[in-house]
């Protein structure tokens, strides 16, 4: 039986995925739940046509997210934390205190998007790895100095 998810299935696909599932499986779980509709002929057509839609839009997406990449990759930005004479902050500098500063900066991006590879503990040069988009993502130089 081939059915269209409508959500993502872990271990069986993502969401608009086409897939061939076993008859019990999607007549019992798959369909009455609401995960997935049956891939008849005409749900085949607006399925095509949908991401036919879709494709266009993502592709504007990636290139706005690239265009952002580009703009970010060259950016270095400053984060304030206090700190005592031998240059040990006081906690550790997180990915909200990286996006406060970017918002101050000019650039828009969501803390949740933003990683950190290490724990910041110390004053000086650090990098962080900002995801725009689904494979799209910039690095960003940002420099840790006393308040």
């Amino acid at each position: 039986m081939e059915v269209i998810l409508k959500q993502d299935v872990k271990g069986l696909g993502y969401k608009d995925d086409l897939v061939t599932v076993a008859n019990g499986y999607g007549r019992n779980f798959l369909l009455p739940k609401g995960i997935a509709t049956l891939a008849t002929e005409s749900a085949r057509k607006m399925h095509a046509e949908t991401m036919k839609q879709r494709a266009f839009k993502e592709e504007k997406l990636r290139k706005e997210a690239a265009a952002n990449a580009e703009k970010l990759a060259g950016v270095s930005i400053k984060v304030g934390a206090k700190a005592g004479e031998s240059g040990k902050i006081f906690g550790s500098v997180t990915n909200i205190q990286v996006a406060e500063a970017l918002v101050k900066a000019g650039y828009n991006v969501e803390r949740r998007n933003i990683e950190i590879a290490e724990d910041i503990k110390q004053l000086g040069s650090y990098t962080a790895k900002v995801r725009l988009y689904k494979e799209v993502s910039a690095t960003v130089n940002f420099e840790v100095v006393a308040e």
